[in-house]
């Protein structure tokens, strides 16, 4: 009888949680948005290395932006955010994809909705990602529509879902 590895699933639940962006941080998160199925499942592109720190020191310089590094088992996984977006209250977040499916998504959105009080909140994400939907829905948004949005020049099939006062 041989050894076998635990499915995902089956594998022990990290211990996630959020903390301030640290500069280390940065190096980590521009590596995980290169990942070519990473950023097609999420309909956003790649950005070089120039442009990536560049977005990341304004997004650090936005005291209207709430951002956070998840952290799961003492290991940087992604980032979660809210932010204002066209009149709007957005969240997003990001997981390196050797993460997904650990439940990481969904507690970190829950631990951010606790920092970020404002409702409604919107989410704008790419039809075909399946896991980001339920992630979100999970955490109490619904479907507010669909339609076409667009990512730096690249037009998305997308479903918009909200989390509402009384959600």
């Amino acid at each position: 009888m041989g050894i076998v590895d635990p499915e995902p699933s089956a594998r022990p639940r990290p211990v996630v949680r959020l903390r301030e962006v640290e500069e280390g941080d940065l190096p980590v998160l521009f590596l995980q948005q290169l990942d070519p199925e990473a950023s097609r499942m999420a309909a956003f592109p790649p950005r070089d290395r120039d442009a990536f720190f560049a977005h990341w020191r304004k997004i650090l310089a936005d005291d209207g932006g709430l951002v956070r590094t998840i952290v799961a088992d003492e290991e940087v996984v992604g980032h979660v955010c809210a932010f204002d977006m066209a009149g709007e209250r957005e969240v997003g977040y990001w997981i390196a994809r050797e993460h997904w499916g650990r439940g990481i998504a969904t507690r970190a959105l829950e631990a951010l909705l606790l920092l970020e009080r404002t409702r409604p909140l919107h989410a704008h994400v790419a039809r075909h990602n399946l896991g980001s939907i339920r992630v979100l829905e999970k955490c109490g948004f619904t479907r507010g529509g669909e339609g076409r949005g667009e990512i730096r020049g690249q037009e998305v099939d997308e479903v918009v879902l909200v989390l509402r006062e009384d959600g």
